[in-house]
C-alpha cells in the first residue's frame, strides 16, 4: 500500500535537488532521515519536511507501521521558472532564471 506526499513550487533548481534525492532513494525512512540530517545541502531540510509529511500520512490515513516504510519512489520535476533581468554593461540586460521544483515522495511498506 503506497503513500504519497508532494511539495510544489519549491524554490530550488531541480538539478541541485536531484543530487540530494539520489542519495536517499530506496532507503528505509529512518535511515534516509539520518542521512539528510548530516547532509550539507540547502534542499535537505525541505526534503526532510516532505518525508516527515509522507510518514504522517501513512500513520494517520493508512495506519501503517513507521518502522517498515521504505522510500519506493522519489522524483524531482521542473516547476515554472521565474524570469528576472539584470542590467549589464552598455545598456544591455541579461535574463536571470529562478527555477522551481515539484517533488513527489512515494513510501511503501517493506
Amino acid at each position: 500500500m503506497e503513500v504519497t506526499a508532494k511539495a510544489r513550487y519549491v524554490r530550488i533548481a531541480p538539478r541541485k535537488a536531484r543530487l540530494v534525492t539520489d542519495v536517499v532513494r530506496g532507503k528505509k525512512v529512518g535511515e534516509a532521515l539520518g542521512i539528510l540530517a548530516l547532509t550539507h545541502k540547502a534542499f535537505a531540510k525541505a526534503l526532510t519536511k516532505l518525508i516527515n509529511s509522507a510518514v504522517a500520512n501513512a500513520q494517520q490515513n493508512k495506519q501503517m507501521d513507521v518502522d517498515t516504510l521504505v522510500i519506493k519512489r522519489i522524483s524531482v520535476d521542473d516547476g515554472p521558472t521565474l524570469k528576472r533581468f539584470m542590467p549589464r554593461a552598455m545598456g544591455r540586460a541579461t535574463m536571470i532564471r529562478k527555477r522551481t521544483s515539484h517533488i513527489t515522495v512515494v513510501l511503501d511498506e517493506q
